[in-house]
């Protein structure tokens, strides 16, 4: 049986717009398992990005609780949960929010050295993920804007995971690119889920969903059904079919 790393109960958020409170999420209950890659989908508005933020400690709720392992995250104070995220997750976002006057491999050094004092290390690590991802040496070296979008968002998702966060949260992290950056992006979050990396993501695009092994589809703020696809394989003609009928039974 999977450990459960994250568990959410009746958790809820709401917002007040110009007077009016906004239920974006409502009473929701959900366990996330160490090993899952985890899809959240749903139409614009649905609440996705907000569940997102507050499952790992970007927001809180504003009702219910959550639990990441023993620790009941949502009791937090800002302060402590900006030491969680950066001892506990990992962030990609459709933009990637590298730093304009800093290297590629000091972007990643900069988050690194926030929970971390042995560069050396560090650096060795960095050097790993960056092999991984297909960076070579010569572009670590190079600014951000003088690398592709598709290196850039590759060096986002190794800042992620330079400081072995328990899960990795993506939102919409190939939003911003073509098809084939996009493609070689899912592939290598693909790869670091296989290692055993666990992974949550908001997406809108169907290709992206495939990717994971569990999809939940959320509805006005409520998750309205899961689907269960089992370990990716590239080419599964059945998963596809299986994602579509449960999508269209979804409303999406």
């Amino acid at each position: 049986m999977k450990k459960i790393l994250l568990k959410t109960s009746s958790l809820s958020k709401s917002f007040s717009t110009g007077g009016a409170l906004q239920h974006v999420l409502k009473n929701i209950d959900l366990e996330l398992a160490e090993g899952d890659f985890t899809v959240i989908m749903g139409a614009s508005g649905a609440g996705k990005s907000t569940l997102l933020y507050a499952l790992s400690g970007m927001d809180t709720p504003s009702l219910g609780t959550i639990t990441f392992g023993d620790k009941l995250i949502s009791d937090l104070n800002q302060d402590e949960l900006a030491i969680f995220r950066r001892r506990h997750c990992g962030f990609v976002f459709q933009q990637i929010y590298l730093i304009d006057g800093m290297s590629v491999m000091d972007n990643i050094l900069a988050a690194g050295l926030l929970v971390s004092k042995d560069k050396r290390a560090l650096v060795k690590r960095a050097k790993e993920l960056f092999a991984a991802v297909g960076i070579s040496g010569e572009t670590q070296k190079k600014f951000p804007a003088q690398i592709s979008g598709g290196e850039a968002q590759r060096a986002g998702i190794v800042r992620a995971l330079i400081n072995q966060p328990e899960i990795l949260f993506a939102d919409e992290p190939t939003g911003a690119l073509n098809s084939r950056t996009g493609l070689d992006v899912l592939d290598t979050l693909t790869a670091f889920n296989e290692q055993g990396q666990s992974v949550v993501m908001v997406t809108h695009d169907m290709r992206s969903a495939r990717r994971g092994n569990r999809v939940l589809y959320l509805k006005d703020g409520v998750i309205l059904g899961e689907c269960n696809l089992g370990k990716y394989v590239h080419g599964d003609r059945e998963r596809h079919e299986k994602l579509s009928v449960f999508l269209s039974e979804m409303g999406w």
